[in-house]
């Protein structure tokens, strides 16, 4: 009885939790198809979907939104290629300071996002690059390769290195024992790497706000829409939006690295 007592306590706990995290979003989601467009009305006085059409007929939103997945997308690239190298270079070779590397590297996503703002920003005042694309991609790269780096370097502390001497006993250079031996067993922790990345871009507003002059991704633009709206439930579909670009790309990386504890070709 008391076992089912304590049972029962943490179901409602974790329910009360779940509700208190997710409610918020679930009101978005409800505002998105209110009739009224100047206040948040509770219970909406009506529903609609003339919002979704609005919305699919404002330039602006398209602009931004193309902006955020061309960052999003240039930004993931650069992370995977440079957080698989330092994951490479930390987990397969031994030298003085290997720790102090991987601080470094995983520094940037401890850090606050003002503090990575107001450092990139001085940086770029300093070396007098004008705030464009290119900034923004720099910003949001320095976070992404964390995230890389992290999914990579775990995978390849699993990977024998009997695996890689026997593909040079073979005959094997060194891009045919990555391509055939190494890839196959880090590939998924990249994909999941490379999807946690996109999602982190695409609603990043901190490090953005520092980095990217006049220009506007979808979440500045929400940003200014929330304080000079015209529509408030276009802001509110883009909401919808914006959660369903992140939801996806985690819930895919949750998939694909929950079983991470084995890799390719371990059982060979």
């Amino acid at each position: 009885m008391h076992s089912d007592r304590a049972s029962l306590l943490l179901k409602s706990a974790a329910f009360a939790g779940l509700l208190f995290l997710h409610l918020p979003i679930l009101l978005i989601f409800v505002y998105a198809f209110t009739t009224e467009d100047r206040t948040y009305q509770w219970p909406p006085p009506g529903l609609t979907l003339k919002w979704f059409a609005v919305t699919w007929n404002r330039p602006d939103v398209w602009e931004a939104m193309a902006l955020s997945v061309r960052v999003a997308s240039i930004s993931t690239a650069i992370a995977l290629v440079l957080g698989t190298l330092c994951a490479a270079a930390v987990s397969r070779a031994k030298f003085f300071g290997r720790e102090a590397v991987s601080l470094l590297v995983i520094l940037p996503i401890a850090l606050p996002g003002i503090i990575t703002g107001i450092s990139l920003r001085s940086a770029f005042n300093i070396g007098g690059i004008p705030f464009s694309t290119l900034t923004i991609i720099l910003g949001h790269a320095t976070f992404c390769i964390v995230v890389v780096y992290n999914n990579a370097v775990a995978r390849f502390r699993r990977i024998s290195g009997s695996m890689l001497e026997a593909s040079s006993d073979l005959g094997a250079n060194g891009f045919q024992t990555f391509w055939h031996v190494v890839l196959p067993n880090i590939g998924t922790a990249l994909l999941a790497g490379g999807m946690l990345a996109f999602a982190l871009s695409f609603d990043e507003v901190i490090v953005t706000t520092f980095t990217a002059g006049q220009q506007a991704t979808l979440p500045i633009w929400m940003l200014e829409e929330l304080v000079r709206p015209r529509q408030r439930p276009v802001t509110n579909v883009v909401a919808m939006i914006v959660v369903l670009v992140t939801f996806l790309p985690i819930l895919g990386a949750y998939y694909l690295t929950r079983g991470g504890t084995e890799t390719a070709g371990g059982s060979k």
